[in-house]
């Protein structure tokens, strides 16, 4: 996921290191925002950004768990009560997000309690 070139100035390494949005939070992302269609691990690598090397791994864990199936050469969001939270989830922040705006992790940074400060 792109970012302003701003954030990409002002902001330190760290902070630009880990968005904490793993591999497999794309990819259950991009599938629970397409529960009626399948795709093939191209197409799911192609639209996440998942390293070519990544994807068959990703893919192969998220179905062991029931969260994802799999059918010849194609992917789809799986069916269990677990997905269905998940794509639930998905949905209300989609919701939230286009009647309020995206979280700014500034904003909430400026306003974020530091543990090791002693008052």
């Amino acid at each position: 996921m792109p970012i302003d070139i701003e954030t990409f100035e002002s902001s330190s390494e760290d902070r630009l290191q880990h968005s904490g949005e793993t591999n497999a939070d794309r990819v259950m992302r991009f599938l629970a925002a397409h529960p009626d269609q399948a795709f093939t691990q191209s197409e799911i690598r192609d639209a996440t950004d998942v390293n070519a090397g990544s994807i068959s791994v990703v893919l192969s864990r998220l179905e062991d768990r029931g969260l994802i199936r799999h059918k010849g050469n194609y992917w789809a969001l799986g069916e269990g009560d677990e997905v269905a939270a998940y794509a639930s989830i998905v949905e209300s922040t989609r919701a939230a997000n286009d009647r309020f705006g995206e979280e700014d992790m500034d904003e909430w940074l400026e306003h974020a309690v530091d543990d090791e400060d002693p008052e």
